[in-house]
């Protein structure tokens, strides 16, 4: 891809958008059109200091497109309603499922290639296991709306006709890093961890509520938004077969592993308390994820992912105890 090349990234001032922005930066990409709701304070400063082209609100963004008739070169849809605790249905699908449709008709009808993002979330409790493969999407089933909504575009996606020349959907996994500070809730237990370090010197995690886990030793598949902005640069750049991919480390760990190497990253001792999960979200609670990734290799992705440890060590000392963005 050539650096001059017009790229847009929805969900730009989000978590995982903004990360890629800055990026593509990086690598010398200048020319993006960033697509979201702009109108959060709290997420100013996952955007403003970026290089770009355009910013466009995404109510506008459609009627922008037709107006503007901009010449894209690569489309990164990251941008969602990723909210599990958020059980109104109509806005899951009205963000994630159509108007994700709508970004994949204009994509399809202009032959832009492009990656969205999916989520384990569709996976549910685990019980058909962790593959990406196609044919399994269809008889998933999610646990929450948002895992409902992403998987429905998934289904949805696999039955059309007219498709852009590359496309991929990639189900991230549990994603941490710099610039998810305005997710609350919704923020990764590595950002908790930390603020309740610096509070308190004790972490609260959940309980376990089902007899074959122990308290803390919840697994889950905990990725790196370093990484995850790798895999989605390597996508534009090789694009390799059509398809959805997994997009986590392969390897599933405890939540207890994941404070003591928050603790470890402020030099402290880890101190551990444990609280009840909160009923809303008892039921539809995941105990262990892991992701299969022999599909990703197999296409030609073969860059090491950051451990636990070291994706922690790095977080937290260059960035949550700096107070810095990436």
């Amino acid at each position: 891809m050539d650096k001059k090349s017009q790229i847009v990234v929805t969900g730009a001032a989000g978590f995982i958008g903004s990360c890629l922005a800055e990026y593509l930066n990086y690598r010398g990409f200048h020319n993006l059109i960033l697509v979201d709701d702009f109108s959060r304070a709290d997420k100013r400063e996952n955007w403003e200091h970026k290089k770009f082209t355009e910013k466009v609100e995404r109510e506008q963004f459609f009627e922008w497109l037709f107006r503007q008739k901009p010449k894209i070169d690569f489309f990164f849809h990251l941008g969602a309603r990723t909210d599990t605790t958020e059980f109104n249905y109509a806005i899951h699908q009205y963000l994630n499922v159509e108007y994700s449709k709508k970004v994949w008709q204009y994509c399809s009808i202009y032959n832009i290639p492009l990656v969205y993002a999916s989520s384990a979330a569709t996976y549910g409790s685990g019980e058909l296991g962790y593959d990406d493969n196609h044919d399994v999407v269809s008889i998933l089933r999610p646990l929450n709306p948002y895992g409902i909504s992403k998987n429905e575009f998934d289904k949805w996606v696999l039955h059309e006709i007219h498709r852009p020349h590359f496309w991929a959907g990639l189900k991230f996994f549990n994603v941490y890093g710099p610039n998810e500070n305005h997710k609350g809730r919704m923020a990764s237990v590595i950002f908790h961890a930390f603020n309740q370090i610096k509070k308190s010197g004790i972490v609260k995690l959940f309980k376990s509520h089902r007899p074959d886990y122990k308290d803390g030793q919840q697994l889950r598949d905990f990725i790196y938004v370093k990484d995850v902005i790798k895999v989605c640069y390597w996508m534009m750049q090789h694009q390799p077969q059509s398809g959805i991919y997994n997009l986590g480390t392969g390897k599933a760990r405890s939540f207890e592993d994941l404070v003591k190497a928050s603790f470890k990253g402020l030099d402290m001792k880890t101190k551990i308390e444990y609280i009840d999960i909160p009923e809303d979200i008892r039921d539809t609670y995941q105990y262990f994820t892991q992701a299969k990734m022999d599909k990703l290799r197999r296409v030609g992705y073969m860059d090491e992912f950051y451990s636990l440890e070291k994706g922690i060590d790095d977080y937290v000392r260059n960035y949550l105890n700096k107070e810095k963005g990436y």
